[in-house]
């Protein structure tokens, strides 16, 4: 294996671990916002008891997820050097604003919420809620504006051998920031109050804590449903978007090896790259073409349409692609499931549904996580979209065996992090919303 094989190896592993964490927080921050809302308008007791239990949890997420993320910037200037000299002046920036103007917006506030319930004013409070939820996602806007610029760079130019910014606001509304961002809001937000969803369904199997459990799914359960249903034309419109200004990463999500008219949608099979065929093949003919180009007789360019050097893998899109797309399928399911339980009232009643929300609530990871790696490994051979190779940003000091060291340790490391994490979030759902205070003796 060589230095940069394994550089990529570590980065995946390094912001793989991370990406566990942010939506997560898109999430949560989304649902306390609107029980605190409800708290401050009826004054709801139940509600307050609930945020302050999402809370505690959101403060354990954020706590991870900022040191797994720390990581992720040293490493831009270890094992990625030659990346960083050539577009530091513009990748640099996004960076250091989502540090100064988002990352202590939500750490400070969050400090409130998790502080100041008996010690600011109520309005103060829900004040706070909101700032850590547009904070958490001012931060989410920084980094996909950063990345967007990696997939379709734009208001730069080229001197002396670096990429220097010309034009502000084309490279941060690049081709594909504004898409990228509402589709990874809200897949974060289907990853939250699916988590959430699924602790008050344990919560109502178990009969315990059974008011919070409830108003947690009657405020997560009908956002949940109208965002699954969302996602799903947002994806469509991020896949158009891929095929205009990436066509050869659509090729590879859909192993189309030839460029054609009436270009079919590849529902399954196994894509073999030295053979430039697919096993098991199964697909529709001139849906691609339709739904990219809305006539189904359109030209879809294929991978045989690019020079051999300029063609990402197959395998691993491809499957990362459709997974993802499969498990947005099931929570289309999922909440059509809840539209129909919550217009008959039986949510609560319905044990397997309720052991259905709590099953389904890693699977929203996983699909960040597929949706993650198609997007990422069908940008290669780029690591700025036809401007820089990977294989050119990879730090040309670091051994390959020095490379290797770090990435057995930060196994090592995140795997015992994960643990901790998990058995400090089990602990917090045991435990469970604080319980009510007793009524007062009567005189």
């Amino acid at each position: 294996m060589t230095a940069v094989l394994l550089a990529r190896v570590q980065f995946a592993l390094a912001v793989g671990f991370h990406f566990l964490f942010p939506p997560l927080t898109f999430g949560l921050s989304l649902v306390i916002f609107l029980l605190e809302t409800v708290r401050i308008r009826s004054g709801n007791e139940v509600a307050r008891r609930a945020v302050d239990f999402l809370v505690r949890i959101l403060g354990l997420i954020f706590v991870v997820g900022t040191a797994t993320g720390i990581t992720l910037e040293f490493s831009f200037g270890t094992n990625w050097s030659q990346y960083a000299r050539f577009v530091g002046d513009i990748f640099g920036a996004p960076l250091a604003a989502e540090g100064v103007f988002a990352f202590f917006l939500e750490s400070v506030f969050l400090g409130v919420l998790v502080f100041g319930r008996a010690r600011v004013a109520p309005r103060v409070y829900w004040l706070s809620s909101f700032l850590v939820f547009f904070g958490a996602h001012l931060s989410g806007l920084w980094i996909i504006i950063a990345n967007s610029w990696m997939q379709t760079p734009a208001g730069f130019a080229v001197e002396g051998g670096r990429a220097v910014l010309t034009d502000f606001w084309a490279a941060a509304l690049n081709h594909s920031t504004v898409v990228r961002f509402v589709h990874t809001v809200a897949a974060g937000w289907i990853t939250g109050l699916l988590f959430v969803a699924g602790v008050a369904g344990f919560y109502l199997l178990k009969g315990r804590h059974s008011e919070e459990a409830g108003i947690m799914l009657r405020v997560a359960l009908p956002v949940f449903v109208v965002v699954s249903f969302a996602q799903a034309l947002l994806g469509h419109q991020h896949s158009v978007q891929v095929a205009r200004t990436q066509p050869e990463k659509l090729a590879a999500f859909e192993a189309l090896w030839q460029g054609q008219k009436h270009a079919p949608l590849a529902l399954f099979g196994l894509p073999m790259s030295a053979k430039e065929k697919t096993l098991l093949y199964v697909g529709i003919p001139g849906l691609l073409s339709w739904l990219v180009h809305g006539d189904a007789g359109a030209y879809v360019p294929g991978l045989a349409d690019f020079p051999p050097e300029e063609r990402p893998p197959v395998f691993l899109p491809f499957i990362s692609y459709h997974i993802m797309i499969a498990l947005g399928f099931v929570f289309v399911a999922l909440a059509a499931t809840a539209l129909v339980l919550l217009a008959l009232r039986r949510v609560h009643q319905t044990r397997w549904f309720l052991w259905a929300l709590l099953v389904a609530v890693p699977l929203p990871h996983l699909a960040n996580q597929f949706g993650w790696i198609a997007a990422e490994v069908g940008r290669q051979p780029w690591v700025v979209y036809r401007v820089l190779r990977t294989a050119d940003a990879a730090s040309v000091v670091v051994s390959t065996g020095q490379v290797l060291f770090t990435v057995i340790v930060f196994a090592a490391v995140y795997a015992l992090i994960f643990v901790v994490f998990l058995r400090i979030l089990v602990a917090l759902i045991k435990k469970g919303p604080a319980a009510p205070e007793p009524a007062p003796p009567l005189a």
